[in-house]
């Protein structure tokens, strides 16, 4: 079992504001940027954009995702899945010297802040997604925290592709419209997949750790081989979504611009194939998350150009 000790005063670097920005994981936040963006670039077509709103919910948006990462650093630590070798993380804890009850503070800190965000949301939209809200919170805290850890299971994926992906851009899409559409919902189901499959790129990368710690993940239980084949699956999947959607003239043509993101998908696939050490597949998984992001903000373009012409 991993030793806890930490001394009472923290190494130099540690109060070093880089620090503390790796531990919210900056390369991940991009997931919860994107949906919001592209919930509004929906809502677009449809009414005028409160951009107060749009602040708002980006950055409780942001808040609730570097709280989620946050978790997971202490958690992981906690149950000693983390050392100072491990490879994606923030490094705070086992690196830095920041205690574990800071780093855990700090989330729940992040948590008050988005809740109160979430006060002037509801009161310009609906307290319904006051319920909403605290449900997706608990969902981040028991991704990594809690008895049962959903990140220790196999519905990881589609439990942060929906609330991480498809959940934000309907909520950022009912703020402004106050109400929730068909095209909506089915345009938001590519983010969904990406965002599972940036989770699903993570646990490839930690295969044979989670393995030797007793987790079950999809990675796990598909193998690595599986796993590779079923992270291209959901890449295809996503952007002959797209098409199809065009093809049934539900969306305008303009976002087939989704496209000019492939390469990255192509990258993140070949970048898993043969490697079984993670540090040789961060390349791939940094691709796995550009390629979400890419995608959505192309996605987003596509919704303006076809607005505006």
């Amino acid at each position: 079992m991993q030793t806890q000790m930490h001394t009472s005063i923290p190494p130099t670097n540690s109060r070093d504001w880089k620090v503390w920005w790796q531990l919210t994981r900056p390369h991940t936040l991009t997931a919860a940027f994107v949906p919001v963006l592209l919930g509004t670039a929906l809502a677009l077509q449809d009414t005028s954009i409160h951009f107060g709103l749009f602040f708002a919910m980006l950055i409780a948006s942001l808040l609730i995702q570097a709280a989620t990462n946050m978790f997971n650093e202490y958690y992981d630590f906690k149950r000693g899945l983390d050392n100072e070798k491990s490879v994606g993380i923030g490094g705070a804890i086992v690196r830095d010297g920041i205690h574990p009850r800071t780093v855990l503070k700090l989330a729940l800190g992040l948590y008050g802040i988005s809740l109160l965000i979430g006060v002037y949301i509801c009161m310009n939209s609906s307290w319904w997604l006051a319920l909403i809200g605290i449900i997706c919170m608990s969902v981040g805290y028991l991704y990594t925290g809690g008895p049962f850890p959903i990140a220790y299971t196999p519905f990881g994926e589609i439990v942060s592709g929906f609330f991480m992906g498809m959940l934000i851009i309907l909520i950022s899409f009912f703020i402004q419209t106050g109400t929730v559409t068909e095209t909506s919902i089915l345009v938001s189901i590519p983010i969904l997949i990406l965002v599972g499959a940036i989770m699903l790129s993570n646990n490839i990368r930690d295969l044979d750790g989670d393995k030797e710690f007793g987790r079950k993940t999809l990675a796990i239980l598909l193998g690595r081989k599986g796993a590779i084949q079923l992270l291209a699956g959901m890449f295809i999947v996503s952007y002959a979504w797209i098409f199809i959607l065009i093809a049934m003239n539900i969306i305008s043509p303009w976002l087939a611009i989704v496209v000019l993101s492939a390469p990255k998908a192509i990258k993140a696939t070949k970048g898993f194939i043969g490697k079984t050490i993670p540090i040789q597949m961060m390349p791939a998984m940094k691709a796995t998350a550009q390629t979400n992001t890419i995608f959505g903000f192309l996605l987003s373009i596509g919704l303006f150009i076809g607005y505006f012409l």
